[in-house]
């Protein structure tokens, strides 16, 4: 890889103004594509080092914000002096920090790379309609890195640890005095023996192959809650990867339902359209309505015209927050008959000469009526 560092934004393969989300899928997709256990390519393992560093930055609020008005040099980078963003070759690192911890008894000892947090993961789990109204317990199968069980992260055989540098002692830095138009200051930059860690694997774990992780497939239970929808995703913490020495990543859970015979979700109303044939809507009648909860009997009113709405109180969806369930809505669609015999055609003619022609000015008040039950839900 080349020395000069590339722009984090540029490496993960999205803009400046992406969302978390949009960073949190480029990162797992190139995750995916440039892992050591999948992509065995020359420069495949570097290109994998330089996509997780770029993310650890991007995916944090604060090293994000740092990144975005100073570059490099505001999140310590930790490649070569003259470095995009670190002007006055320092790799990243101010010069002033080893004043500070001389002074204000700064630790020297520590490695700058920090604590390792292992990769969030992502699946997706399919529900019926009814297993996203009332809640279902599912499961999802993953792959996922997991600590090596035979050397427990270490990467040396059997477990053993690993021989400490003896070019940096341990700090993964090595520290030398430079000369700068500012006067003289001790710098700090990687240990080149060991790539900063402290240590070297001299024996690698034959297991992992030297790694201190191992590609493993799990099935993970998730229990979603009553009232999710096709644009919920669930949070699953410390089901993601594991890292050596640090905290396991998260599992993202994306909800995806699938549609319904004759049911409709609108938020937490369900809409039915229900089928009346002309007697029905004339006369009115009692008949049987589905609904999520089972079938009901419900009385239709006499005169009851097409596209008119009847409310089913709480027959709808659970509030996710716990509030009061939705309310199912139901909407009469009056079915003109379009295969008549002889005899039902000639009923429908002599009751046709016995009504009278319908007034377009009493439609549209009756109308404007229906619209004011409407609003009211009534």
């Amino acid at each position: 890889m080349s020395s000069t560092k590339r722009d984090y934004y540029e490496v993960i393969g999205v803009g400046r103004g992406a969302s978390s989300a949009e960073i949190r899928r480029a990162y797992r997709k190139l995750a995916r594509q440039y892992h050591p256990d999948i992509n065995k390519e020359a420069g495949a393992e570097e290109k994998f080092k330089e996509i997780n560093e770029a993310y650890e930055v991007l995916n944090n609020e604060e090293q994000r914000a740092a990144y975005d008005r100073y570059g490099h040099a505001g999140v310590g980078g930790f490649n070569g002096a003259g470095t995009a963003g670190d002007p006055f070759g320092f790799g990243g690192r101010s010069p002033f920090s080893d004043i500070f911890e001389t002074f204000f008894g700064g630790a020297t000892t520590q490695n700058q790379r920090g604590t390792v947090r292992g990769a969030d993961l992502e699946t997706t789990v399919d529900l019926t309609f009814e297993e996203a109204i009332f809640g279902s317990e599912k499961e999802v199968e993953i792959s996922r890195l997991e600590v090596c069980e035979d050397c427990h992260g270490t990467r040396m055989r059997d477990g053993a640890e690993a021989p400490v540098c003896t070019v940096c002692n341990g700090t993964g830095e090595v520290r030398r005095v430079q000369n700068t138009i500012l006067g003289q200051f001790m710098t700090a930059q990687p240990c080149n023996n060991c790539g900063g860690e402290g240590r070297i694997i001299s024996d690698p774990c034959p297991t992992c192959r030297g790694r201190g992780r191992v590609s493993k497939r799990r099935k993970i239970a998730v229990s979603t809650p009553a009232g999710v929808d096709g644009e919920s995703t669930l949070r699953l913490s410390g089901q993601g990867e594991q890292a050596p020495g640090g905290p396991a990543g998260n599992l993202y859970v994306r909800i995806r339902v699938k549609p319904h015979d004759f049911f409709v979700r609108h938020g937490k109303q369900i809409h039915l359209e229900l089928p009346l044939n002309v007697v029905q809507a004339a006369l009115g009648s009692e008949i049987e309505i589905p609904t999520v909860d089972g079938p009901i009997m419900f009385k239709i009113p006499q005169g009851t015209q097409s596209g008119q709405q009847f409310r089913l109180r709480e027959r709808g969806v659970p509030d996710l927050r716990g509030g009061s369930r939705g309310d199912q809505i139901v909407t009469a669609r009056v079915m003109t008959p379009t295969d008549l015999n002889s005899e039902q055609r000639e009923l429908l003619e002599r009751l046709g000469e016995s009504l009278k022609a319908p007034d377009i000015r009493e439609t549209s008040r009756r109308g404007f009526f229906d619209k004011i039950k409407d609003a009211f839900g009534v």
